[in-house]
């Protein structure tokens, strides 16, 4: 594929770190009402903090769950870090894969039922708690960039090292 140019990949980049960054608060936001209406004992209290959820996760958790997974895949697919070429790219990929299915598939549904419900259980409160915590965790990867290549990632390095000392040995000038 070819490389997004400087401009088109900075917008992007932006485009998706202010998405991550919006998943991250929206989670942080639900685990604050998961435990508003856990740990209060008005009902009333209850209900308010599980219909704000409830708000959250038709609205918002889906779009925000597929933006940051589409722009991720995009720049990792259209600028030199690769999906597969480096362990933190492959390692967020995976990663961001499953918290969007896990937020389609299982914290959604517990939050239309606590809203249905007026209350929130314990699984309310670990969910967005676990997914916090993978979003910091993708967070700091995404700045430290740990753990160099991947295997695919090394034997590229190695195949592109060795056309470019053929091409700097060739005497004519190449593309």
């Amino acid at each position: 594929m070819k490389p997004l140019s400087r401009r088109p990949r900075r917008n992007l980049l932006a485009a998706h770190v202010a998405v991550s960054v919006s998943w991250l608060g929206l989670t942080i936001g639900l685990l604050t009402l998961a435990i508003a209406a856990l740990a209060t004992g008005d009902p009333a209290t209850a209900r308010a903090a599980t219909r704000a959820m409830k708000i959250f996760g038709d609205w918002l958790v889906v779009p925000v769950a597929l933006l940051s997974l589409i722009s991720g895949l995009i720049l990792s697919l259209r600028t030199p870090w690769g999906l597969a070429r480096h362990r933190w790219v492959w390692t967020k990929f995976w990663l961001t894969l499953i918290t969007t299915g896990l937020s389609v598939l299982s914290l959604r549904p517990g939050i239309n039922e606590a809203a249905e419900l007026g209350r929130a259980d314990i699984n309310l409160v670990v969910a967005p708690a676990v997914a916090t915590a993978a979003y910091l965790f993708m967070t700091a990867i995404s700045v430290l960039k740990p753990w160099g290549p991947t295997r695919r990632g090394r034997r590229l390095r190695i195949s592109a090292s060795s056309v470019k000392a053929v091409d700097e040995r060739s005497p004519r000038r190449t593309a």
